[in-house]
């Protein structure tokens, strides 16, 4: 028996062709009930794959830290970059 197919809209990013890109990301729900559960959703793939597994490693905690130092570092580049090109003396 055949897999029936499925809309555009009900795929997941990976499963989607170049060609279908537009309408998958016309088909998402940009209100903000539709943002809370899109993070919620996302927090539970993370948690269930990383960080709540049997047999789980370091590698979830430091993908999480990794992460955060990368934002934290675009977010006070403009000050980092300032201060690169003043002198001191």
């Amino acid at each position: 028996m055949a897999d029936r197919p499925v809309p555009v809209a009900e795929k997941r990013l990976m499963e989607v062709k170049l060609g279908e890109l537009g309408t998958w990301v016309g088909g998402r729900d940009y209100s903000p009930n539709g943002i809370v559960s899109m993070f919620r959703r996302a927090h539970t793939r993370y948690y269930n794959k990383y960080i709540g597994v049997k047999k789980g490693g370091i590698g979830g905690i430091a993908m999480l830290l990794a992460g955060y130092v990368v934002i934290s570092y675009v977010w006070s580049y403009d000050h980092l970059k300032h201060d690169r090109w003043r002198k001191h003396h």
